[in-house]
């Protein structure tokens, strides 16, 4: 007698992977909860790290959803509404990551609710917390449909799908909506930074339009990557290249908006000397934060981004757009992590014996890996069940004449470029 061996899919294997870093992230999450910050290498000259970089990165790379949605209704570019779905779904999974990280981050989560109830509107970061509310209000009502539409669904719950896809009548008013939000709290996340005169590297206009560029860059380049990805990986998406090929190349343009902007706003900082200003600013072009600057986030998530995007013969490789999309993501986590801790680690401190410039040091203690490890693995378990179950990446019902002219010819799955 014979026992088969029981094989498992790459698909089984990788949501068992997933669900084991979310398991190790539960644990230490629970852990924090219970005896505080004090397991984690959090201080008070340094109170945010890698909890809020992750926060940053996942609400900027979340900006396709309002940037596309938009685009969809408000510009009426129909043909992108299946990748606008896409979008906000991912945007959708972005922001409860973000919230997932905040909660963990605050010290005290049992008052989360504070600020929705004592209104502090002189507060940055309240109008950022009633914004990002709001828009994951708005996130949520704009994915009920995509629940609906889902076989599974519309099978168990016929009535209950109706009434779910009839929300598509107001999606053009919360497209409009969302517009507005996020352009408030991606820009205001910056401010949060901005208006803060203790940290002087922080403490200038330019950053909160930076932290919009780059998510107006970012967040299109997740949504077309991740697209591109499962149009490659899973059976139950298809992919329209001839939709994504034009988007990565708006990307590019952004980019290089993004490059001239940081380029001048860096510069500018180098004019006058002011102290804790110039010793921050040559920690990260020369001390510690050097590499991650000028190599992560100048050159692999800048220069050779847009070099790809914009050059038709290097975009329209499958393969090497794929990887120019993923440098923008990297890119902008490093731009976020940058700038998050470059104004903690040195600042200036008003002491008796004058100004003084504070230097100090931060890394992640292991449980903040492990908690942060298990929101991405939440994130990109929430995507692969979107593909698989929701039909998240479809673009079967686009039209052929709707089709961008010029561009590459529609994609099914599949490893050939």
């Amino acid at each position: 007698m014979t026992i088969a061996k029981r094989t498992y899919s790459p698909s089984s294997l990788w949501l068992l992977f997933l669900t084991i870093l979310m398991g190790a992230g539960a644990v230490a999450g629970i852990l924090v909860l219970i005896y505080g910050l004090s397991l984690t290498n959090l201080t008070d000259l340094v109170p945010w790290g890698l909890w809020i970089t992750i926060d940053l990165s996942a609400i900027a790379l979340s900006a396709g959803a309002f940037l596309l949605s938009a685009g969809v209704y408000i510009l009426k570019l129909e043909a992108y509404k299946p990748v606008a779905k896409t979008a906000v779904y991912i945007g959708l999974l972005g922001y409860t990551v973000a919230l997932i990280t905040l909660f963990m981050d605050i010290g005290r989560p049992d008052r989360f609710w504070h600020s929705l109830v004592f209104w502090n509107p002189h507060s940055v970061l309240w109008e950022v917390t009633m914004c990002i509310t709001l828009y994951l209000t708005v996130l949520l009502l704009e994915s009920l449909p995509i629940f609906g539409e889902a076989e599974w669904f519309k099978s168990r719950w016929p009535r209950m799908s109706e009434r779910l896809h009839g929300l598509h009548k107001v999606t053009p008013v919360l497209a409009v909506v969302g517009l507005g939000l996020s352009l408030l709290h991606q820009s205001s996340l910056g401010a949060t930074y901005g208006v803060m005169i203790a940290h002087p590297i922080w403490y200038r206009p330019g950053i909160s339009v930076l932290f919009l560029i780059s998510a107006a860059a970012a967040g299109p380049a997740l949504t077309v990557l991740a697209t591109m990805l499962a149009g490659r990986l899973s059976k139950k998406a298809f992919v329209r290249d001839d939709l994504l090929e034009p988007m990565a190349r708006f990307i590019g343009w952004v980019l290089l908006g993004y490059l001239y902007l940081r380029f001048w706003d860096t510069f500018a900082m180098t004019y006058t000397h002011e102290p804790g200003r110039a010793e921050a600013l040559d920690v990260l072009t020369t001390g510690q934060f050097a590499f991650n600057f000028w190599i992560g986030e100048i050159l692999l998530g800048a220069v050779i981004p847009c070099i790809v995007l914009l050059t038709p013969k290097f975009r329209q490789n499958r393969l090497l757009r794929m990887a120019a999309l993923a440098l923008v993501v990297g890119g902008l986590v490093a731009y976020r992590w940058d700038t998050n801790l470059i104004g903690q680690v040195v600042m200036a401190a008003n002491l008796p014996q004058g100004i003084t410039t504070l230097y100090t040091t931060y890394s992640p203690s292991l449980i903040e890996f492990l908690v942060g490890i298990g929101v991405i693995a939440y994130g990109l378990m929430g995507f692969t069940m979107g593909v698989k179950y929701l039909r998240v990446v479809d673009h079967s019902a686009v039209p052929a004449e709707q089709s961008s002219p010029g561009s590459s010819s529609p994609h099914r799955a599949g490893w050939s470029i």
